[in-house]
């Protein structure tokens, strides 16, 4: 009588896998190489790493720009970026068409960043204007808030500073969570929501990423208060202590080339193929450790349905901040986390309509909220 091997589920799923690839194309076996950290991924990661890199501490790009008519090489990286936010937008829209969440959102972040991040700026020089981005705000721009260079700007600017960065961001975190600035607005989560998005589901889902995500990015959010207090300082005093300005100025400078230059850009975006589209947005962005403290205490949360989930993995899977979303729906606990950034993927990708995305106090549902 012939003997039977039992074959565990993981030989199960790499046997079908084989069994798929060996019938693909060449272009979806490529495909499914470069979305889950195949070589090709680890090419394309090299590639955009050494692309920012060269941006960032070179001048190997400004003859590049200036071939094609373009003041600087920070300009045809705006116009390289927002190509990239366009041509992923569209993809995104045609992918989730039927999710009118979805279009409206990715259709705003396109809009944000050819207009309020591209356009108007360089309208604004051309105008002998201050070169100025209103879809940022401090912390994610410190300068917004550094008094020696917002206080030499006009005072429109001055006023649109202030109450954006110290009003406007909280008081619309308390209503709609982080999600209307971290999912809508910012051009680091556009670029993650559109050309990343076929890395969404790389994102870590460990409880040790949970924790090294909670300690660093509250690190960060605390160097970035304090360097802020520092330059108000500095400024204040004048000439008459020339020692603390120099060390603020050399403060100020480690921390644009730590968290401006490489945290969000080599690493940030470098990550991509690697690591997922959030890893910026997750570990070191302080705007996100701003929001979402507002958003722990605010009115936007994620509801479930009670007795309603499978257990499918769908939602954790998608999940670009790494939340264990199954977990919530499992234990029919409504919930707010202070990372979720309110991609809405989640909701999309659930087979039975479990989870809703809400923006009402917590008294009014069911379950409580956790981190």
């Amino acid at each position: 009588m012939p003997r039977y091997r039992r074959v565990a589920d993981g030989e199960c799923a790499d046997r079908v896998w084989r069994w798929r690839m060996t019938r693909a194309g060449a272009g979806q076996r490529l495909l499914h190489d470069v979305k889950n950290r195949g070589i090709s991924a680890w090419l394309l990661a090299g590639l955009l790493t050494a692309f920012y890199l060269l941006l960032y501490f070179t001048e190997w790009l400004t003859p590049a720009a200036r071939a094609m008519g373009l003041d600087s090489k920070w300009t045809l990286y705006g116009l390289l970026y927002t190509v990239a936010v366009s041509a992923g937008g569209v993809h995104v829209i045609r992918k989730y068409r039927h999710n009118r969440y979805q279009v409206v959102r990715t259709s705003v972040v396109i809009f944000v960043q050819a207009t309020f991040a591209f356009s108007i700026p360089h309208l604004l020089t051309f105008l002998h204007q201050p070169e100025y981005y209103f879809s940022y705000f401090w912390p994610l721009k410190m300068d917004y808030l550094t008094p020696s260079y917002i206080f030499s700007l006009p005072l429109p600017y001055i006023l649109f500073s202030f109450t954006g960065s110290l009003l406007l961001v909280p008081i619309l975190g308390v209503f709609f969570g982080k999600r209307w600035y971290c999912s809508w607005v910012c051009g680091c989560g556009g670029l993650a929501n559109t050309f990343g998005e076929p890395w969404r589901h790389l994102s870590s889902k460990s409880k040790t990423s949970w924790k090294i995500e909670r300690a660093t990015i509250h690190a960060v959010l605390a160097v970035s208060l304090l360097l802020t207090a520092l330059l108000f300082v500095s400024w204040g005093v004048g000439k008459s202590h020339p020692q603390l300005a120099r060390v603020t100025a050399e403060f100020q400078a480690f921390y644009g080339l730590i968290v401006g230059s490489i945290l969000s850009g080599v690493v940030g975006v470098g990550a991509y193929p690697l690591g997922g589209t959030r890893v910026w947005c997750r570990f070191a962005c302080p705007m996100a450790a701003i929001l979402g403290l507002v958003q722990k205490v605010g009115r936007y949360r994620i509801t479930v349905k009670e007795n309603m989930c499978i257990s499918c993995g769908m939602c954790s899977k998608y999940c670009e901040m790494g939340i264990d979303v199954r977990a919530y729906a499992q234990a029919n606990e409504s919930f707010t986390r202070a990372s979720c950034v309110g991609c809405g993927l989640c909701a999309e990708v659930c087979p039975r309509g479990v989870l809703r995305l809400e923006n009402r106090a917590l008294v009014q549902i069911s379950g409580h909220a956790t981190r």
